[in-house]
């Protein structure tokens, strides 16, 4: 089986999660310059900022980098467009199907890995020619499914006879070296990067993920076919009371309105919407991501070594 970073001619085997508001394309390109797979990710873009955000990332990468594409966005169709019009090579997607865009994209000799939550969503994607598929566990922080990575990774790879990358839960050499176990070529990461000196996020963002414990995340938006995981704060308990409340959804979404904006750009560790997975209670500091993704793969190694 080829690792992902054969695969990508990337130096590791591990793409930087396409995170909202986070992965901008300064950020992208300190994850590709450091070894792995950066992503600009479209989520809370325009399409205008896009483009200048590949820009960016292609100005300062010394290597590939992808786009990640949210197909709930109201502009993708541009977005689809911008990403064959400035040469990207690499195209990540979640919370769709690609199906429109898939012609276009592999005409231009691009790789499309879709991000999915189920064997059956993977069938599809590979039916559809989807160079891989990132299978995300719920364990993941932002938008989630429901199975873990534990139990999806295994089940994936042995439905779909393309590369399977491991997402969710996934923050140092151990939990890859598990992910190798189970089929996968790779990983994704995101909580663990969130931490590092060259995250754009706030430094209240940052602190709050370092304090975070084994059980500080929740999962919001249950009810409405929403689920996000964030850390613990006034906003994810209140959210969740009226959720249980059976407050109906526009007075829910104005709950969360501007909250990740909030959490990033201002640091409101209150009422922003702190996305973190449950990996969060293992970071205990602020590297840069050199040493991150260096530590994640020296770690695997020595694991791996141990267990043979």
């Amino acid at each position: 089986m080829k690792k992902l970073n054969e695969l990508l001619g990337i130096k590791y085997p591990l793409i930087q999660g396409g995170m909202a508001n986070i992965a901008m394309g300064e950020f992208a390109a300190a994850v590709t310059n450091a070894g792995g797979l950066g992503l600009v990710g479209a989520g809370g873009m325009t399409v205008d900022s896009l483009r200048e955000n590949i820009r960016i990332a292609k100005d300062k990468a010394n290597g590939p980098f992808g786009v990640n594409l949210m197909l709930m966005h109201p502009a993708v169709d541009d977005m689809a467009q911008v990403v064959l019009e400035e040469g990207v090579k690499i195209v990540t997607t979640g919370a769709g199907i690609p199906s429109k865009y898939m012609d276009d994209w592999k005409n231009a000799g691009i790789k499309v890995i879709p991000v999915i939550p189920s064997c059956a969503m993977a069938k599809r994607m590979a039916q559809l020619g989807a160079d891989a598929v990132i299978a995300e566990g719920t364990e993941s922080g932002g938008h989630v499914g429901e199975l873990t990575t534990m139990t999806l990774l295994p089940q994936v790879v042995d439905t779909v006879d393309i590369p399977v990358i491991a997402a969710g839960g996934i923050a140092s050499g151990r939990q890859l070296a598990a992910a190798y176990a189970l089929g996968a070529c790779g990983a994704q990461i995101g909580t663990c990067l969130l931490v590092s000196e060259e995250c754009p996020i706030h430094d209240n963002y940052k602190a709050a993920v370092i304090k975070a414990k084994d059980s500080d995340t929740i999962v919001t938006g249950r009810t409405t076919g929403a689920p996000v995981r964030v850390l613990r704060n006034q906003m994810a308990r209140e959210y969740v009371k009226k959720e249980k409340e059976g407050v109906d959804k526009m007075e829910l979404e104005q709950l969360t309105l501007g909250s990740l904006r909030r959490a990033v750009f201002d640091g409101d560790t209150k009422t922003g919407s702190l996305m973190a997975g449950q990996v969060a209670a293992q970071l205990k500091e602020i590297r840069p991501v050199k040493d991150i993704l260096e530590s994640i793969i020296t770690e695997c190694d020595e694991v791996i070594a141990g267990l043979q």
